[in-house]
């Protein structure tokens, strides 16, 4: 049901960054070269006449600390040696100062992949970086070796299906054509404003590709989590770019109007995000005839996202442990999985679901030391190692686990 990777892109590359890449004391070029041999020249053209192909590109860079730059820029495709006939032509693509551009340096490891819609797509992230496996993982290229001197290809044929859009999704990103078309029938229920998130995962469901909560929870899981997602960045860029026509405060450029909406925009994403997540995972623990709770108190304030069986069972101090579990819900990890470890201490094996894909083997150990395992849904295993997804749980494994427990 997921996409192959080659359903959006038709060519990609890597390498780590070299001083002439990325360096003004080195260069002032602000070019990349070096896209014909890694296939991807061949789809942007090799025109003989020295014409000047402008393409649009997105440009990301990846934070450590999981913050994301954006710049939407258009970028030149050009043969640098077309006014020499004596030099053989050398196709380079030439990029402007941004945010992004600012921001990466030598070292840095960069990947370019070309959409079908002959839109490029720039990452760019610390090296050995969490940020620079996850790309690596979603473009099936870990084992693959990169150095400075030129682009390695990527096999795009030869990747495994896996929920691509959604992967990206967390970085804000939006790839290739829009998923489904929904702001019609959105404005339709709810008007020109952003409706309760409850609300909005019930609509997201009821208008996903059928799929079954019971037969493959995982699967559900995905794809509503991905209609959502595609869903709300429709309606969150028509209200955006209303607000935007009708400018910010008394004469439409007030600045700090402007940067208060802006924020909003950006908390808004984060925080539905992860409601939508434990709505969904909700909905299919219900159809699944599950007895929990959600946000039941544990001790103090403690608040597990879902407590199974229930708060009552959880105090009564009769009711075996063994019989008790947590789940807690994060789209991505990072830090925060550490959060989990705190809640519910009758519990001595706590149990986390994630939608983070290629999470390091260095974070997956400490879970391990710690007593907290993993959920992920199946069509992101094939993202870790093959040693990290022996350990892993599906949704579904995890679904069968509370049923087999007699609560």
């Amino acid at each position: 049901m997921f996409e192959q990777l080659n359903d959006v892109f038709k060519a990609a590359a890597f390498k780590y960054l070299s001083a002439v890449d990325a360096d003004p004391k080195t260069s002032n070029q602000h070019e990349i070269g070096g896209l014909p041999l890694a296939g991807i020249g061949e789809y942007l053209g090799m025109h003989n006449d020295g014409k000047q192909t402008k393409i649009p590109a997105t440009l990301v860079y990846l934070e450590d600390d999981g913050f994301t730059i954006l710049n939407e820029d258009i970028v030149t495709w050009y043969d640098c040696r077309f006014k020499d006939p004596d030099r053989s032509p050398e196709w380079r693509l030439y990029y402007k100062s941004n945010d992004v551009t600012e921001r990466f340096q030598t070292g840095d490891f960069f990947l370019i992949a070309l959409t079908h819609e002959r839109q490029l797509l720039m990452i760019f992230c610390p090296p050995q970086s969490e940020h620079e496996n996850q790309v690596r993982a979603i473009f099936g290229a870990q084992s693959l070796n990169a150095n400075e001197k030129g682009l390695k290809k990527v096999e795009i044929q030869s990747s495994i299906a896996t929920p691509i859009r959604l992967m990206f999704a967390r970085y804000g990103l939006e790839i290739g054509h829009t998923y489904g078309d929904y702001l019609d029938l959105i404005l339709e229920e709810f008007g020109n404003a952003f409706p309760k998130t409850r609300n909005f995962s019930e609509f997201a469901r009821r208008y996903s590709p059928e799929v079954c909560p019971i037969e493959t929870p995982d699967n559900a899981l995905i794809q509503w989590m991905e209609t959502e997602e595609s869903a709300f960045r429709q309606l969150e860029r028509h209200i955006v770019k209303e607000k935007l026509k009708s400018g910010f405060g008394e004469n439409g450029d007030d600045v700090d109007a402007f940067v208060s909406f802006s924020l909003s925009v950006q908390n808004r994403r984060k925080s539905r995000s992860g409601h939508a997540f434990e709505n969904h995972i909700e909905h299919i623990l219900k159809e699944n005839k599950l007895i929990f709770q959600r946000g039941a108190l544990t001790e103090g304030k403690q608040k597990p996202d879902f407590l199974f069986p229930s708060s009552g069972k959880y105090q009564d101090l009769t009711f075996p442990a063994d019989r008790l579990r947590i789940l807690g819900a994060k789209t991505t990890c990072k830090d925060r999985w550490r959060q989990v470890l705190a809640e519910g201490s009758r519990i001595e094996k706590k149990h986390l679901i994630t939608l983070e894909h290629a999470i390091s083997e260095a974070q997956t150990d400490q879970m391990q030391s710690l007593n907290l395992q993993l959920v992920v849904p199946k069509a992101l295993h094939e993202t870790y190692t093959t040693a990290q997804a022996s350990w892993l749980m599906s949704f579904g494994d995890f679904i069968a686990e509370i049923r087999s427990l007699k609560t």
